[in-house]
């Protein structure tokens, strides 16, 4: 009939999908620039070459590398209206850069937090300037594992007894279950049993501190009261008022950490320490408590990147857990019918993620931001 002649060649086409393309850019270049910036940051900002950073530029360089080799067919594919029309050979090599970028993305997340318990965990044998040996073989494990997980598609388990040539997916189902545990399943309950024990390690350290300070300072009241009733004269040296002798060394080094450290209003109304300690100073504790302020700060500045990092791992786990648990069901059950609509939602909804991280660290981090800025304002 010319009718079904007239219908048979309409039935192929696929209209192409414009929000998806416009989305996609903007994506790219978002992922882009931010985690280019972010890398820079830590090149150029020597505030920034902080241990902790150099994991985070692992991470940027993950996204950055998942932006620039794995969006563009992505985007492509669903332009296409989902319809892959390239050969599958470079369909095997986005499906190859996907997972292992994916992975890497973790594993940089997982290194990060055995990286933060180590630091809490055992402080004195931690390198807080430069990277040591260990921290670079976490880093390299890190690359080397995610490739071992996605090399087996580079190496042909993808190529499957009629093969759809129009659609890019990993077509083994044990891959895929096997994959998914590797990446996302073992590492992440890892990552957030290690985050507990850092913040369990530092919610004892500060109470430690606080203690420390409580006892120094009652010490010197008490050392104070004991000058006075005994009516010794002044030390030679120290600034005249009130208090007959200086504020011991070890104080002065207290008082200054909890000057730097400590942001909260309560920390001064919980242990208030008269004026007069600071003006009674001896001179030669000038250039002691100088060096302890410079220790203090990168010691806060630690604890600010402790506290940015769960704010990654949250936005990790709401971007990516949708896709794993969707893509891990598609494959386990055969006979349950996941749209295609829902495969590209919580596909898209994971490389998102690569775009949330250079914008926590511009609202959570003080040194991430004023850096930002300087470029903006250059631009």
């Amino acid at each position: 009939h010319p009718l079904d002649n007239h219908t048979l060649p309409a039935a192929p086409v696929t209209p192409y999908n414009f929000p998806a393309l416009v989305f996609g850019v903007v994506l790219i270049v978002i992922i882009t620039g931010g985690n280019v910036l972010v890398c820079l940051s830590v090149y150029l900002e020597k505030a920034l070459k902080t241990t902790t950073n150099y994991f985070i530029v692992s991470l940027a360089f993950a996204d950055l590398l998942l932006a620039v080799l794995v969006l563009p067919l992505f985007v492509y594919a669903e332009f296409q209206g989902g319809v892959w029309t390239l050969n599958m050979l470079m369909c095997d090599c986005l499906m190859t850069m996907d997972v292992m970028l994916c992975t890497a993305s973790i594993f940089n997340l997982c290194a990060i937090s055995v990286d933060r318990f180590i630091a809490v965990s055992i402080p004195l044998n931690y390198n807080r300037k430069h990277v040591d040996h260990r921290q670079v073989i976490l880093l390299s494990a890190t690359w080397l594992l995610a490739l071992a997980v996605a090399s087996p598609v580079i190496f042909g388990i993808n190529n499957v007894p009629n093969r759809d040539p129009t659609e890019c997916k990993l077509e083994d189902n044990n891959y895929v279950v096997y994959s998914s545990v590797c990446s996302f399943f073992i590492p992440c309950p890892i990552m957030l049993l290690l985050y507990f024990g850092v913040f369990r390690g530092l919610q004892r350290w500060e109470e430690s501190r606080k203690t420390k300070l409580r006892s120094s300072i009652e010490a010197c009241r008490k050392l104070q009261h004991a000058a006075v009733a005994t009516a010794l004269p002044p030390l030679a040296g120290t600034i005249p008022g009130p208090l007959p002798m200086p504020l011991p060394r070890i104080i002065e080094r207290d008082l200054a950490q909890s000057r730097l450290d400590d942001t909260d209003d309560y920390m001064q109304q919980e242990i208030p320490y008269p004026r007069q300690y600071r003006e009674n100073s001896v001179p030669t504790v000038t250039f002691s408590q100088q060096q302890q302020k410079k220790r203090a700060k990168i010691n806060n500045r630690e604890r600010k990147a402790m506290r940015v990092l769960p704010v990654v791992v949250g936005c990790f786990l709401f971007c990516w857990t949708p896709f794993f648990v969707v893509h891990t069901t598609r494959a386990v059950c055969l006979t349950c019918d996941i749209p295609p609509s829902l495969m590209s939602t919580v596909t898209w909804l994971g490389y998102v993620n690569s775009a949330l991280n250079p914008i926590i660290y511009t609202i959570f981090n003080a040194e991430f931001k004023k850096f930002f800025k300087k470029c903006f304002h250059c631009c």
